[in-house]
C-alpha cells in the first residue's frame, strides 16, 4: 500500500532536489551567520514548494482521477523538501563534525504519511528517532526543522522518541502501534531506523496479531457507528465511513501486522487476496484517493465529507456526463456507493481467507458438514457454505435458497459462498425469475419474523437482489438528490422492512403503540411487506415514481405468487403510499371535510391500517432525526378520526359527542361552576373544540381567564411537551389584522421553527392563537431562556416595541448548503379541500422567516388566516393555509385567486425572507 516514487511521471518536473541542493551549496557560502543562511534555506523552500505544489494543481486538474499517482505525488514532494531542510539544518546551521554515538537522528515518516499518501492539505506525520535520550544538538536541530516546516505553512504531528521510548509507547497504545506499522525511513541515520524496524517487529508485533486484528475491527465497527453505520448515506464521509478509505487502511493494517508484508500486492502471495481482488482493492483506492485530493482542493481545506454543494464539482471535475435519464452528479454518486460496496466485500473476503490462515497456522482443524436441513449446503464455522465451484451452475435458484436457509436457520454465509454467488449473479435469469420455488423462498425472506433487514441486505450485497427483481437493481445506489433523504434507494427500502419486522416484533412498541397494536390486525402479512418492497422502486424513471412503481406491482405481485386481490391492495399502497403522510401534515385534521375525503379515497379499515403502517416505516427509514412524536400524533390523529367514520359512517354524531366529551373533561379540570364554564363555551365555535387537544384547552382556558381577570390586553403562555419534541405557544389578544404575520415573524426572531398554527376567533372579538414550535433541531423550547426570549420577542412586536421590519433587515442570511438545490415554487389553490375554507398550498425552498413572509403576503391580499400547517422535507417547504375573504367567505373570484397566486410566487421565489422594501413593512405595521 505505500508509494513507489518511481511510478511518478516525471518527478523532477514536481521538485528536482538536485539542482535545489545546487543552488543552495551555492548561495550558503555567501551567507554570514545563522540567520543569513536560514533566510537562505527558506527562501529556496518556500519557492520550491510553491513551485511543486503549482504542477501538482496543474496534474490534478489535466489527471484528475489518477487517484494514486497524485496521492503519491503529493508525498514525493513532502519528502524531497524534508531531505533538502534535513541536510541543510546538519551541514549548514548546526554542522557537527564529530558527532558522538548518541548524536545520531532518523527522520520517520508515519500514518497517512508513512504510507506514502497524500492529499493536498493532508497534515505530515513525523517522528525523530533518536537512539537514548536527546540531546542538545538533536533538539536543536529537531526544533530548526520544525519551525522551518511551520513557517513555510505545513501542519506537521510530530514527535521525538528514543528507540526504547518508541517500543515502550507502541506496546501500550494500538494507535501508535498502527502508526508505527506503516512508518517509511524519510532521512538521516538509516541504520537506527532499521533497528527501530527490527525491534518493533520483534518486541512489539511478534505474537500479538490475533489481539492486534480484534482491535482493529472493534475500532472499525465504533467508526463505522459514529458515521452512521451505513456505507448508503447521501452525504457520506469518505475517510472515515463505511466502505471509505479507512476500511481499505484497515485490512492492510491487519495483514501487514500479520504477515509483515511491505505492500499490498504481497498479501496475494500470502493466500489474503486473490488477483483478482488486489485489483478491485487498487481500483477502488485509487477512485477514493481521486476524490479526496479533488475535494481538498475544492475546499481549500482538509476535508473528508461529500457534501452536497461539492457533488455537482466533484462530478464535473472527474468527467461524469449526464446518461440514461441520470444527472452526471447521480452517477458520480452511484459510482462512488459502488465502490464503497466493493470496499466491504473485499473486507468480508479478506478477514475471511485470514481466519482460514490462522486456523491452519494453530493446527486446528476446520471442520466442513453437509447436514441434510441444509438441501446440499455445506456448515463451516457456524457459517453456510457451498460445497463446489459449480454448486450454483447446476441450479441458479440456490442462489436464492441460500439466503433463505440462512434466514430460517439463523445462520451466517460464508465470506467464499458470498463471493461465489457474487461471481454467478448473472446465472439469474428469466427461468429462475419465473420459478415457482426462487418466488417463494425469496417471499419467505421478504416477510420472515426472524430479521429480514440483515439477509436482504446480504442478498443486495451479493448482487443476488437486484437480479432476481431487476427493478430493485435499477435504484441499487441510486441517491436521492436532496436533504430530505439520507439513503440511497435500496438501503431506505431495506430499513423500512427491518423497521416494519421490528414493530411486529414487539421490539418498537414503547415508540409506536399504535402501528404495534394494529399490525396484528392485518388480514395478510405479506400485502404489508411486499408493498414496503415496492413503494419507491420507480424512483429515479421520471414522471410519477408513485403511479410507476403501481404498474410495476401489477407485473410483479402475480410473478412474486400473490393472488388477484392481494395483488390490486399492494398496486393501491404503492400508487397511494405518500397519501396519509401529506393529508397529516399539510391538511387541517379539525375540517371535516378532510377526513372525509382522505376516507373516500382510502374506502376500508384495512387499507387503512395497512397504509399506517407503510407510512410510519417509510418516514423513519429515511434517516435519524427526521421522525418525530410531533408527526407521530398526526399520524393518530388521522387514523383514529379515519377509523371513527369507516365504521360509524359519516353522518355519526361522532363531532358532536367529540365535543361534549372534551368540554365535560376540561370543566371537571378546571373545577368551575356552569354558569361561568358555560359562558365560556359559548365564547367559541365548535371548530376550536374540535382543533384543540384538551392539554391545549385547559392552557388556554387558564390563559384566557387569567388575562381577564386582570384585564390584559396582551396574555402569552409556553408549554413545552417533550413527548411530541415541540413547545404549544399560545397568545391571547384582541383580533385585529396581521396578528399573524406578526406573530410568526416573532417567532422566527426568536429562533423557533413554527409546525403548526391554529387561529381562532371568539364570539366577542378575542383571537386565541396556537402554535406548535421546534427549535431547528427538532426538539420543544424548553430551556428558561428559550422561552424568555420567545415570550420577549412576541411582546415587543405585538406592542410596538421593536420594528419587526427592522429586526429582520439586519438580520444576516448565511449562504446554506439548501441553496445548492433548485426548488421551482408551485402554488396549489384548492377550493373542494374543505366546505368552509379556500386551501392554498404553497411549495417553496425552506429559508428562514419564509411563513412569515407569506403570511405577510396573504395579510397584503386582505385574506384571513384560520390554520397554518407546514410540513419540511429537507430543502423543500410545503406552508398550507386555510383562508377566507375578511367576509368569512371562500373566495371564488378567478381574478382574485391568480393575484394571489402571483403574489404568493413573488414571495416564495426570493432569495430571502424579506421580500417587501422596509418602507413597505413598516408602513404595513
Amino acid at each position: 500500500m505505500a508509494s513507489r516514487p518511481d511510478t511518478i511521471p516525471n518527478r523532477r518536473g514536481i521538485i528536482d532536489r538536485r539542482a535545489l541542493v545546487d543552488q543552495l551549496a551555492e548561495a550558503m557560502p555567501g551567507a554570514q551567520g545563522y540567520e543569513a543562511r536560514r533566510a537562505v534555506l527558506a527562501t529556496t523552500l518556500r519557492a520550491a514548494l510553491a513551485q511543486g505544489r503549482a504542477e501538482l494543481h496543474r496534474r490534478l486538474h489535466n489527471t484528475p482521477a489518477k487517484g494514486l499517482e497524485l496521492a503519491s505525488a503529493q508525498a514525493f514532494l513532502v519528502d524531497q523538501l524534508l531531505r533538502i531542510l534535513f541536510d541543510s539544518v546538519v551541514t549548514d546551521l548546526y554542522p557537527a563534525t564529530n558527532r558522538t554515538s548518541s548524536e545520531r537522528l532518523a527522520l520517520v515518516a508515519v500514518g497517512g504519511y508513512g504510507r506514502g499518501q497524500m492529499a493536498p492539505h493532508s497534515d505530515i506525520d513525523l517522528l525523530f528517532l533518536t537512539p537514548w535520550k536527546q540531546t542538545a544538538w538533536g533538539e536543536q536541530v529537531i526544533e530548526t526543522m520544525l519551525y522551518m516546516l511551520w513557517d513555510l505553512g505545513l501542519k506537521v504531528g510530530h514527535a521525538t522518541r528514543s528507540l526504547d521510548d518508541m517500543i515502550n509507547m507502541s506496546r501500550a497504545d494500538v494507535t501508535i502501534r498502527t502508526a508505527l506499522l506503516e512508518s517509511r525511513f524519510v532521512w538521516g541515520d538509516q541504520k537506527l531506523y532499521e533497528e527501530g524496524a527490527a525491534r518493533f517487529r520483534r518486541e512489539v508485533v511478534a505474537g500479538t496479531a490475533r489481539a492486534f486484528t480484534a482491535e482493529k475491527l472493534v475500532e472499525r465497527d465504533e467508526r463505522h457507528k459514529r458515521m452512521g453505520d451505513s456505507r448508503y448515506v447521501v452525504e457520506p464521509n469518505l475517510k472515515e465511513g463505511k466502505g471509505g478509505l479507512r476500511d481499505l487502511h484497515t485490512l492492510f493494517w491487519i495483514g501487514k501486522y500479520a504477515y509483515q508484508v511491505d505492500t499490498i500486492a504481497e498479501l496475494v502471495d500470502k493466500g489474503l487476496l486473490t488477483a483478482n481482488e488486489l485489483r478491485q482493492f487498487r481500483r477502488a483506492e485509487s477512485f477514493l484517493w481521486a476524490v479526496r485530493i479533488n475535494l481538498h482542493d475544492i475546499a481549500g481545506r482538509p476535508e473528508e465529507r461529500l457534501t452536497f454543494d461539492v457533488q455537482r464539482e466533484l462530478a464535473s471535475r472527474l468527467r461524469y456526463a449526464d446518461r440514461g435519464g441520470m444527472s452526471a452528479v447521480e452517477r458520480f454518486m452511484r459510482h462512488y456507493f459502488l465502490v464503497a460496496k466493493t470496499v466491504g466485500d473485499l473486507t468480508g473476503l479478506f478477514l475471511a481467507h485470514l481466519d482460514e490462515s490462522f486456523a491452519k497456522s494453530n493446527w486446528l482443524p476446520t471442520l466442513t458438514r453437509r447436514p441434510s436441513r441444509l438441501n446440499g449446503f455445506t456448515l463451516r464455522r457456524s457459517q453456510i457454505g457451498v460445497p463446489s465451484d459449480d454448486f450454483f451452475r447446476q441450479d441458479p435458484v440456490r442462489l436464492v435458497e441460500m439466503f433463505a436457509l440462512a434466514d430460517r436457520e439463523k445462520l451466517g454465509i460464508h465470506p467464499q459462498a458470498m463471493r461465489q454467488a457474487s461471481r454467478d449473479a448473472g446465472l439469474i435469469n428469466e427461468t429462475t425469475r419465473r420459478s415457482r420455488a426462487a418466488n417463494a423462498l425469496f417471499l419467505q425472506v421478504l416477510t420472515s419474523p426472524n430479521d429480514p433487514e440483515t439477509v436482504l441486505r446480504w442478498m443486495n450485497e451479493a448482487g443476488i437482489f437486484g437480479r432476481f427483481v431487476p427493478d430493485f437493481g435499477r435504484v441499487v445506489a441510486q441517491m436521492q438528490y436532496d436533504m430530505y433523504h439520507h439513503y440511497t434507494v435500496d438501503e431506505h427500502t431495506i430499513r423500512a422492512i427491518g423497521l416494519l419486522a421490528q414493530i411486529e416484533s414487539g421490539k418498537l412498541l414503547a415508540e409506536h403503540k399504535l402501528s404495534s397494536a394494529i399490525i396484528k390486525q392485518i388480514a395478510s402479512r405479506r400485502v404489508l411487506y411486499v408493498a414496503v418492497l415496492l413503494h419507491d422502486i420507480a424512483k429515479g424513471r421520471g414522471g410519477d415514481h408513485s403511479e410507476l412503481g403501481g404498474d410495476i406491482a401489477d407485473r410483479l405481485c402475480p410473478r412474486l405468487g400473490l393472488g388477484a386481490a392481494e395483488t390490486e391492495t399492494v398496486a393501491w399502497l404503492v400508487r397511494n403510499h405518500l397519501l396519509m403522510s401529506r393529508t397529516a401534515f399539510k391538511r387541517d385534521l379539525a375540517d371535516f371535510k378532510t377526513i372525509l375525503d382522505f376516507v373516500e379515497s382510502v374506502a376500508s379499515p384495512e387499507r387503512l391500517r395497512l397504509l399506517l403502517l407503510l407510512t410510519v416505516v417509510d418516514i423513519r427509514a429515511v434517516g435519524p432525526g427526521v421522525w418525530n412524536n410531533w408527526k407521530g400524533q398526526l399520524l393518530r390523529d388521522l387514523y383514529e378520526a379515519s377509523e371513527e367514520v369507516l365504521r360509524l359512517g359519516h353522518k355519526q354524531k361522532g363531532r358532536t359527542e367529540r365535543i361534549a366529551v372534551k368540554q365535560a373533561r376540561l370543566r371537571a379540570a378546571l373545577g368551575w361552576d356552569d354558569a361561568t364554564f358555560g359562558r365560556y363555551t359559548r365564547r367559541f365555535a365548535d371548530s376550536y373544540w374540535i382543533a384543540e387537544t384538551p392539554e391545549a384547552l385547559a392552557g388556554n382556558a387558564a390563559l384566557v381567564a387569567d388575562a381577564d381577570a386582570r384585564s390584559l390586553p396582551l396574555a402569552i403562555a409556553t408549554l413545552p411537551d417533550p413527548s411530541s419534541g415541540t413547545t404549544l405557544v399560545s397568545i391571547y389578544a384582541a383580533d385585529h389584522p396581521g396578528l399573524f404575520y406578526r406573530i410568526a415573524g416573532a417567532i422566527s426572531l426568536a429562533g423557533a421553527n413554527i409546525l403548526d398554527a391554529r387561529i381562532h376567533t371568539t364570539r366577542d372579538g378575542q383571537a386565541i392563537d396556537n402554535f406548535v414550535v421546534a427549535d431547528p433541531l427538532g426538539r420543544p423550547f424548553a430551556e428558561p431562556s428559550q422561552l424568555a426570549r420567545l415570550t420577549r420577542s412576541i411582546e415587543d412586536v405585538l406592542t410596538g416595541k421593536v420594528r419587526l421590519a427592522d429586526r429582520l433587515a439586519a438580520r444576516p442570511l448565511a449562504r446554506r448548503r439548501a441553496e445548492v438545490f433548485k426548488v421551482e415554487p408551485n402554488i396549489i389553490i384548492d377550493n373542494k379541500a374543505s366546505n368552509r375554507y379556500t386551501v392554498i398550498e404553497v411549495g417553496a425552498a425552506d429559508r428562514p422567516a419564509l411563513l412569515y413572509a407569506l403570511t405577510h403576503a396573504l395579510f397584503q391580499s386582505r385574506v384571513t388566516i384560520h390554520s397554518a400547517h407546514i410540513a419540511t422535507y429537507g430543502e423543500r417547504a410545503t406552508d398550507t393555509f386555510y383562508i377566507t375573504d375578511l367576509t368569512g367567505q371562500k373566495i371564488d373570484s378567478a381574478s382574485r385567486l391568480k393575484a394571489l397566486e402571483r403574489r404568493l410566487v413573488a414571495v416564495a421565489s426570493s432569495a430571502s425572507a424579506r421580500v417587501d422594501s422596509v418602507d413597505e413593512l413598516q408602513a404595513a405595521e
